[in-house]
């Protein structure tokens, strides 16, 4: 039924979709969602740790940031090829009560679900 050459086109052409969506460009202003990380932190979202986060008076609840919305305030390539991007919680508060804004890797940030697009 099919030619072995037909069904390795198939498989390129899912491959290439699954791809673009996580290299999907990122712009300043674009709203994020925090998703759920996989440890008791973050591993490409860049908070600061626990004992920092207390010195300065917040509260190191990370489950607490699940569904927040964050805002893309800054967007760097960096020399290795990834993207950079600052971000700060979209209604102005601060991440545990003590930091205004994080950086992040955006690829493996995106890959991890630890940040998703907003639908």
């Amino acid at each position: 039924l099919y030619e072995k050459n037909d069904i390795y086109f198939i498989t390129i052409f899912f491959l290439d979709i699954r791809t673009t969506d996580i290299q999907k460009e990122i712009e300043t202003g674009t709203v994020l969602l925090i998703g759920e990380s996989l440890t008791d932190g973050f591993k490409h979202i860049y908070f600061p740790k626990a004992n920092f986060i207390i010195k300065k008076g917040g509260i190191p609840n990370y489950k607490s940031l699940l569904g927040v919305k964050v805002v893309v305030t800054k967007v760097t390539k960096n020399k290795n090829g990834s993207t950079e991007i600052t971000l700060k919680r979209e209604n102005d508060q601060k991440f545990f009560n003590s930091i205004s804004v994080v950086k992040a890797n955006y690829e493996k940030a995106i890959k991890e679900k630890e940040i998703l697009f907003v639908k």
